[in-house]
C-alpha cells in the first residue's frame, strides 16, 4: 500500500510488520478496535471465497497490534492469522496462481509473488487493498504432512475515536 501521504514511492505492506516508524504503515482511518476486527474477519471470508475451493479455514480470531512509534494508546492495527486445508490436497494445485489472477479483480494489487527462502521453497503471495488499507500475505504449504494455506492479513493504522482507548485482544 502506499503511504498515508499517498506516496507511490512506498512498497511497504500494511503486513510488513515493520517498527521503524509509523510512515510505513498507511492510515486506515478512524475505528474502535472491536469494529475494525469485525472488518478484518469480512476480508478474510472474502479472501476464503477467493481461494474457490471446498475446505476448512482456522477458527483464530483477529488480534490487535501496535501501531510503529505512535501512540498505543490512540493507534492500532489488526492483525488475522489463519490456515485454509482443502478438503483434498490436490485441490490446491494451482490456487495460487488462480489467486494472483483473480485479487487484482477484487481490488488487490499483487507486490510480490514467488518461492520463498525456506527448504521447501514454498510458494508465496502478498497483495495489497489500497481501498480497504490492508495487506495479505498467503503461503502455501505445499509439502506439509497435511497441505495447506497460510493466509497473514494485516490493516494500516487506525485511529481511535476522540475519548476512547485501544482494546486489546
Amino acid at each position: 500500500m502506499t503511504d498515508n501521504k499517498g506516496s507511490a514511492g512506498s512498497d511497504s505492506s500494511a503486513g510488513s510488520g515493520s517498527s521503524a516508524g509509523s510512515d510505513d504503515v498507511p492510515s486506515a482511518g478512524t475505528s474502535n478496535s472491536e469494529d475494525a476486527a469485525d472488518a478484518a474477519e469480512r476480508i478474510s471470508s472474502e479472501l476464503y471465497d477467493l481461494i474457490g475451493i471446498k475446505g476448512k479455514a482456522s477458527e483464530t480470531g483477529p488480534g490487535v497490534s501496535e501501531c510503529g512509534d505512535k501512540d498505543p494508546e490512540k493507534y492500532f492495527t489488526i492483525f488475522h492469522p489463519w490456515t485454509f486445508t482443502p478438503a483434498s490436497a490436490d485441490q490446491l494445485e494451482g490456487v495460487m496462481e488462480r489467486l494472483k489472477t483473480e485479487l487484482p479483480k477484487n481490488g488487490w494489487k499483487v507486490v510480490k509473488y514467488g518461492r520463498d527462502n525456506s527448504k521447501n521453497k514454498n510458494l508465496s503471495l502478498t497483495a495489497d487493498n489500497d481501498e480497504k488499507k490492508y495487506s495479505v500475505q498467503i503461503a502455501y504449504f505445499a509439502k506439509d504432512e497435511s497441505p495447506n494455506l497460510n493466509l497473514m492479513l494485516a490493516s494500516g493504522c487506525y485511529q481511535v475515536p476522540d475519548g476512547e482507548k485501544v482494546y486489546r485482544f
